[in-house]
């Protein structure tokens, strides 16, 4: 897990949600994923990610991620130290 990191959803074929978490600094190449939880309910999402270590957690400096409310409750309670920046998209479509 680096300083900075992206959290999203997306849909598969079959209509399946997932929560996607990547490494900023890997730049989509190896090391970029770091998890893919199935659904997008923060409960679910925030259990998984406290299985790794509050020390390594408190190392993300920075998350990206849309304006969606779960999203921003996944961060909140799972990275507590992380600054949140929204995807600039969403930014430019609420104005």
């Amino acid at each position: 897990m680096g300083k900075y990191i992206s959290i999203d959803e997306t849909s598969f074929s079959n209509g399946d949600l997932y929560t996607i978490f990547t490494n900023k600094d890997a730049q989509g190449k190896k090391g970029a994923l770091i998890a893919m939880v199935k659904g997008t309910k923060a409960e679910t999402v925030i259990k998984i990610l406290k299985k790794n270590p509050l020390k390594i957690r408190k190392k993300v400096l920075e998350v990206t991620l849309d304006m969606a409310g779960n999203m921003g409750l996944i961060v909140k309670k799972s990275f507590q130290q992380a600054s949140q920046v929204i995807y600039r998209f969403h930014v430019k479509k609420k104005l």
